[in-house]
């Protein structure tokens, strides 16, 4: 009689529909290591055939029959279980690791188009440093120190030889509007930030050609 197996209500041993336990001595049947386990009886000879379960040879009813000793059954299928378990996290975190490999390559690459496309255009004197624009700006503030400085000099002869006070007015005025368009000759001039682009690479000076 092929019996169907199930847990006894009492909290007893796996038992038959009729109410037998499936066991030689402490060995037991297949179809009751499948119910303890909640597996077919069919996957219970798999994981047996795969050397995950092992059975021993008893006597029973004058014949051979292969039966699985409880305890060890059910440590080798916990192992398995547990084994089973690394090995899937370890594919999760193989993937999760490429994944990240991926993104990263993607973002290293994408930084360094930036880049590329930032040197470019700073070449082209399109886009300034900060250090470019305060060298510049630095020389700036200093000649136009220098032009202030020099101008009381510069007047001192000058207003103190103007017969009328007019005269004098009017050197100051022309000291003054000078000063005033050499300033204007100070305008932004993107030549002056390829330049030090240039040097900063230790390249020669751009040609009227290049700069075409």
């Amino acid at each position: 009689m092929n019996d169907k197996f199930h847990k006894n209500p009492d909290g007893g041993i796996l038992m038959s529909e009729s109410g037998q336990i499936s066991k030689t001595g402490n060995l037991y049947k297949t179809e009751v290591i499948a119910a303890l386990f909640d597996l077919t009886p069919r996957r219970v000879q798999q994981l047996t055939k795969d050397g995950v379960l092992k059975t021993t040879s008893a006597k029973e009813g004058g014949r051979r029959v292969n039966r699985y000793e409880l305890v060890p059954t059910i440590q080798r299928y916990i192992k398995f279980l547990s084994e089973k378990s690394k090995g899937k996290n370890v594919k999760n975190t193989d993937s999760e690791n490429e994944s990240a490999k991926i993104e990263a390559e993607a973002r290293y690459k994408q930084a360094k188009a930036e880049m590329v496309e930032m040197d470019l255009k700073e070449l082209r004197g399109e886009l300034h440093r900060a250090e470019d624009v305060e060298a510049i700006m630095t020389n700036h503030v200093y000649a136009v120190r220098s032009m202030l400085m020099t101008l009381p000099s510069r007047l001192a002869v000058d207003t103190a030889n103007a017969k009328t006070k007019a005269e004098a007015a009017e050197l100051i005025r022309k000291a003054v509007n000078d000063i005033m368009t050499r300033l204007s000759e100070l305008a932004y001039d993107e030549t002056d930030y390829k330049k030090l682009a240039r040097e900063r690479r230790g390249w020669e000076q751009e040609t009227d050609e290049e700069a075409r």
